[in-house]
This record gives C-alpha cells, structure tokens and sequence, in this order.
C-alpha cells in the first residue's frame, strides 16, 4: 500500500500522540499532568480508540496494563510525580510481561516549570529492568512510538518512553510517513495463570524470565537503529540523549556524536567502540548523571557532570558556558552560542481574576491571622494561630503573598494525611487541610478514610471548582464527562464524604464571604473530622461576563483590605486603587464588593449610595 507522506508542525507532544495512532494504539488512559497532558487529549480526538481521563495515574496504568494483556496495544502517559503514583503497578507489568504492547510516557520537568520538584525517571527504567527510549525531538517522538510498540510486544516487556518539557511542548517539522494500522483487531484474554498471577511461586521463576529479557535486550540494543554513530571530527566525542542533543550540536557542530534513542540498557559494544576511537569522551545530560555513571561502570573514561550543571534544565549557553570553563571549549566559539533573552519582565504567578479559592483564601488568612504571621516571621518561629495543608492545584498559589496561607505542599493528596499527623502529634494549632475536587479524587479518599477511621480532629476544605484547572481543565469523575467528550455518571462528592463517615459536611458557595467565614469557624470548634465543600465554577470556564466592579475614589479610603485578595484586577497607580476592567470577574464574583468597609465597589455603571 502506498502511504501517503505529509509534512506537519508538530509539537513533541502531538507527534507522540499521533505516532501512537498511527502504531494501532486500542486503548489509552492517563491522568493530567504538565508536561505530559496534551498527549491524551490529542489521542481523545481520534473516536476509533478508547481514550481516558483516569482517577490517578495507577489506575491509569491498570486500564492499560489490563487490555495490553489481551493483545490490544496500550498506551499510558503522565508526568514524571505520576510515575511514582503509578510505580505499584508499573514494576508488576515489569513482571509480568504483556501480551499486546504498553508504552508508559513519562515526561520529566527539569527546571521544575509546574511541578513540586525535577527528578529524573531514567532511573525508574533501571529498578523496573524494562526498555527505555528518549525522542530528541518531535519527528523523533512521532517515529519512537512505532518502535517502543515493537520492542514492547518482541521482548514481552512495558516500555518506558521518557520526555521532557522542552521536547514535550517545543514543535518541529514532522514528516508523517505512516498510516494506521491495528495489529490485533479482535482483543481477547487467554488464561495464564503463571503469567498473570503473582503469587511468589509465580514470581520467582518470572524474575528469572526478567534477568534474561534484559540480557535479550542488550543485545538488541547494539543493532538498534535508535542508537546512532555521527563522526566528525573526533578529538571529542559526545555522547548524549533527548533535548540535550539539540544543544550539544549547537555548541560542538563538528564534533563526533553518539546519539541515543534507546537510553536502558545501553549499547556498550558501541559505547566502547566509539569511545576508543576519539581522544576524550564526555556526556552531555540533563539532571542526574545517569549515563555518565553508566558508561563509567563499563570501565570507560568519561567526563561531564563535573561541569555540566546537576540542577536545572540546559540549554545551548549553559553547556557553551560549563565546557568552555572546563577547558573543552575556547571562548571564541563560547560567544557564538544562542544569546540569553535579557530584560524581560517577570511576571510571579497568581489566582486569575474571579477564582473561586480567592474569598475561602481570605477567610484562612483572617481567622488564622495570618498576615501578622508573615509580619513577624523575622522575630524566630511562630506557631500559626491556624495550620493549613495544602496540596497540588491552583490553590497552590495561595502560598504567594498577600493570601499567605498554605504551610505544606508535597505531593497529590498528601495534605489530608499531614494535617492528621500533626494534630495527632499534639499541635495546639488547629488545622485545616485544603485540596481540589480532581486532587481529591486522585488521591485524597483514603486520606479522609484514615482521618475518620482515627478518630482526627481536622478541618478538610474540598475546593471544588468542577476541573482540574491547573493543566487546562480537563473532565474527572466529578464532572460526568469523558476524556472523548461523552456525558457519563458523575461522582457526587458529598455523598461520597458522608458514606466515608463523615458527619458534618457543609457546602458553601465559595464567593459567600459571610457563610464561608462562618462555615469554617463552626467547623473548627466541632470535635471532629469536618468537611467543607467550597463549591465554584473555575473562572477560566466562565464565558458570560457582565457588569465589572469600579471603585467609587470619593468613598475609597486606602485602608488596603480589597488588596489582601491578591486579585490581578485590583491594581494601584499613584496611591490610587483602581480595577481594571478588562481583567474584572464582574457579577460571578463580587468578593471585593462584600469585604469593602466603606462600600466603595460597585458594578461599574451603578451608584451605591
């Protein structure tokens, strides 16, 4: 069959997404994570898949895991944190073994752009012992797929794909060459029980099976096409994998180059072979030096890391900068790297105008008195009047100043589970836990199942603005609505809370200063575990806007409390507050128009008198 070939503009994300449709991917599942997220929503798209918006990234791996062992081809993706989520199952699939093919994407966020920290999963290909590739670019990433597909289904093995954000959201030229084609049409499973079942009989001769894939795999790794020898001139040679391979060739374009694909296990034969036929042999990698303490174990002489900065994402300055401090670049050729885009302004990240967590945030911020915390934070520790968990979200932003009010953010769910340790620790403080409608979803259940099975005295506000708003508001379990944009059954979260035992739930309009302010100073006092469901719509989803606020300056009396929201809208100029009102919420929101004592704000056009 002739295919026909096109070029498209590609983003690394989309070509992954598009290579994996073309590979004849059946199923697709993943919970939504920066940078990885655009990879399903793209595959949503296509209506001859089964694509879903998963709970969390274990049960994303489950579905996948479970119709790869039927012979369909499965795809899992997420960002780097959701591999440790999905890390239970990810090493059983290791195990086990598939039938169809599962690709797990993880993409890594070096420089920590939207994320709680910058680990590098090229490790997790090592402890699962399964294949690992690493596309260099987008053309890359649209031609890995077919291959990570194949070798999944050859080596009865999950493979893991790892990205990064700079491959995951830059675009490139992509020649499309392929057409869709489903291996196994007619999925079905077939009883295998020493396959499938993991009871330590099972296990032990299957760990076996493992140690010999890898064996197998190595082999292979020296014959793979993913692996490629680029000679130039060879007083040194670099060997490198994903986006700093963009950067290598921009700062040595004559060099010699060993360009990896396929990054676990690696090829030694070619390793050695390329290594002994240049005069020195440095790695060029982003975070850890995960193959530069590899290639060092294989007895090879290799530098890199001892310049090459550990933290942070590269690009090609850095690397012209480090190899030029290290001798390994002469200054002249230092200066011909990309420029740095010096003097743009920084703009600090903030709750959009009309967020429904801004007024819930002023609540914890007065009764908690938090702002007076702040003021004295210079005169020694200081236990809060009021301890507040948080989570991951956009609520997150409530650390910022002028809210002020979050003293924890770990991981997805964790707040629930600390705000418990630290009461049951002794704390005098009372504490609140905070966390989002999809996050609570995700992981926050069994948190609130273990606080009411231990008897806490904890206060748990559920911010439900009907999204996961914080990477481009996806659908979960909460809104009734598929990942393909089906209507589906949707989890009601106070009925879920009260069958959990809980007694005392409230739900609260989150733009109602009054009622949130007395909501949350009744449940403080209760003995209890308390629910408070902060019910509102994400303003980004909000489409009709109407009426927004002005501030009457013949009533303003400067006193400063509107500013305390930390809204983007409410600006000063001269000693003057304004709002602007291209950026005001309008009639959806109003929690500046309630908190003003002198009644100054109102919607613009009105009189107050």
């Amino acid at each position: 069959m002739n295919t026909k070939i096109s070029m498209q503009l590609l983003s690394g994300n989309e070509a992954m997404a598009l290579g994996a449709y073309h590979a004849g991917v059946q199923v697709a599942a993943a919970y939504p994570g920066t940078p990885s997220t655009e990879i399903l929503e793209n595959l949503s798209r296509f209506k001859d898949i089964y694509a879903e918006w998963s709970t969390n990234e274990k049960v994303a791996m489950e579905v996948a895991l479970g119709a790869a062992y039927t012979g369909a081809r499965a795809m899992v993706s997420m960002k780097h944190v959701g591999l440790n989520v999905a890390s239970d199952p990810f090493m059983a699939a290791s195990i086990t073994g598939v039938v169809g093919g599962l690709v797990v994407v993880t993409a890594d966020d070096p420089q920590i752009h939207s994320s709680q920290n910058e680990q590098d999963n090229r490790h997790y290909a090592r402890l699962a012992k399964v294949p690992m590739l690493e596309p260099t670019d987008s053309q890359d990433a649209y031609d890995i797929m077919g291959f990570a597909f194949d070798i999944s289904e050859q080596f009865d093995t999950p493979v893991l794909v790892r990205t990064t954000t700079r491959i995951s959201h830059s675009k490139s030229a992509v020649e499309v060459s392929r057409h869709r084609v489903v291996k196994n049409p007619q999925p079905a499973f077939y009883c295998n029980v020493p396959k499938y079942v993991m009871l330590p009989v099972n296990a032990l001769p299957r760990h076996a099976l493992v140690e010999k894939r890898m064996l197998r795999l190595a082999e292979y790794t020296e014959i793979s096409p993913l692996n490629q020898i680029m000679w130039g001139k060879r007083e040194t040679g670099i060997v490198t994998s994903g986006v700093a391979y963009q950067y290598a060739r921009e700062v040595f374009p004559e060099a010699s180059f060993l360009k990896l694909g396929m990054t676990w296990p690696l090829p030694e034969k070619m390793i050695k072979e390329f290594a002994g036929q240049v005069d020195r042999l440095i790695v060029i990698e982003e975070l850890d030096p995960f193959l530069q303490d590899n290639i060092k174990s294989m007895g090879i002489e290799v530098t890199g890391k001892e310049y090459i900065p550990l933290v942070g994402e590269l690009n090609a300055r850095i690397v012209a900068e480090s190899c030029a401090a290290a001798g390994l670049l002469p200054e002249s050729e230092k200066e011909e790297a990309i420029p740095s885009a010096g003097g743009l302004p920084r703009r600090p990240p903030l709750l959009c105008p009309g967020c429904p967590h801004t007024g819930i945030y002023f609540v914890l911020n007065s009764i908690g008195q938090r702002s007076r915390l702040v003021e004295h934070k210079n005169n020694g520790p200081q236990e809060p009047k009021l301890i507040i968990t948080g989570d991951i979200g956009c609520y997150t932003l409530g650390a910022y100043p002028p809210l002020n009010v979050l003293d924890t953010t770990a991981c997805m769910g964790a707040g629930i589970g600390q705000a418990l340790g630290m009461e049951k620790a002794g704390v005098k403080s009372r504490i609140v836990a905070v966390i989002g409608d999809s996050t609570f979803l995700h992981s926050g259940i069994t948190g609130l199942v273990n606080a009411v099975y231990n008897s806490g005295h904890i206060t748990i506000l559920i911010l439900d603005n009907r999204t996961t708003a914080m990477t481009g508001h996806q659908e979960h379990p909460g809104t009734g609505v598929s990942a393909q944009g089906e209507q589906t059954f949707a989890v009601d979260i106070e009925a879920l809370v009260r069958g959990i035992g809980v007694k005392d739930v409230k739900v609260i309009n989150a733009f109602d200063i009054k009622a949130l302010r007395a909501g949350v100073r009744d449940s403080l006092e209760r003995p209890e575990v308390s629910v408070i469901i902060v019910r509102g719509s994400c303003a980004m989803l909000v489409r009709k806007r109407a009426h927004p606020r002005t501030v009457d300056i013949e009533k303003c009396d400067r006193c400063g409390v509107c500013l305390r929201l930390g809204c983007p809208a409410i600006q000063t100029e001269n000693g003057r507050v304004f709002i602007e009102p291209t950026l005001c919420a309008g009639d959806i929101c109003t929690v500046c128009e309630q908190l003003c004592p002198e009644k100054a704000i109102h919607a613009e056009g009105s009189v107050k008198s």
